[in-house]
């Protein structure tokens, strides 16, 4: 719950400085791990931006999913952006869920934007799940004499290490998507829940004063003819 404060307060700040930035020129940048997921809080009217490394020919993915959403008409839109590391847009999604997926045509920084602006009076909770994954074997770099030290047999177990890897990284994917869908759906049913019990206190509240408005008008309306009949 502290986590979600803070973000909140960052993110009402606008779009955050956090461009990777090194100590000097000489030191190398922070490359960061090669997979994410976590949940952030878009405040009304702001924009947050992330930046993944990657490799070239990596296959970059960017999942979303929009959780909750307050404010007037709970707009659950929002406007998802990547760009590579040279600024050039690469994809853009502006629906309540959705992903991007490319290749990685050049090593960098690339950009990810998520944009609130169309929501002025309420704040989002949006999960991320971004990341890039690499499915060629990596044997190139070898020098040719460290590849005819290699068997076919380790070759082939290092092959099928990798595959194994990749398989367990797809289902880890698949099980985010999971996640994200069941998450946004309790906090559905915890909205609808939180809905349909206010609008049953309110109606009930609208009938029984209506009845005790009724009995009241009935009651005086006897009366006055009562006194009227005594006056004749």
């Amino acid at each position: 719950m502290l986590l979600l404060v803070f973000l909140a307060l960052l993110g009402s700040a606008g779009c955050p400085s956090t461009e990777p930035l090194s100590r000097s020129s000489q030191d190398p940048l922070f490359h960061g791990a090669d997979r994410y997921d976590f949940a952030i809080i878009l405040a009304a009217g702001t924009t947050e931006c992330f930046w993944q490394f990657a490799h070239q020919n990596g296959n970059f993915f960017f999942n979303y999913e929009v959780q909750r959403a307050t404010g007037i008409g709970n707009n659950r839109n929002i406007l998802v952006t990547a760009s590579d590391p040279s600024g050039f847009q690469l994809g853009a999604s502006q629906h309540a869920r959705g992903q991007i997926n490319f290749l990685t045509k050049e090593k960098g920084f690339y950009q990810l934007c998520l944009n609130n602006q169309q929501n002025h009076f309420g704040f989002m909770q949006v999960y991320l799940n971004f990341g890039v994954y690499y499915e060629a074997f990596d044997t190139d770099n070898k020098q040719p004499e460290e590849r005819k030290e290699l068997n076919d047999t380790l070759e082939a177990i290092g092959v099928s290490t990798h595959k194994l890897q990749l398989h367990i990284f797809h289902m880890w994917r698949f099980y985010n998507f999971a996640r994200m869908r069941k998450a946004s759906d309790s906090f559905l049913l915890e909205s609808n829940y939180n809905y349909v019990n206010w609008w049953s206190m309110a109606q009930s509240c609208a009938i029984v004063l209506s009845g005790v408005l009724q009995l009241y008008f009935l009651k005086r309306l006897f009366n006055v003819q009562a006194s009227s009949r005594q006056k004749c």
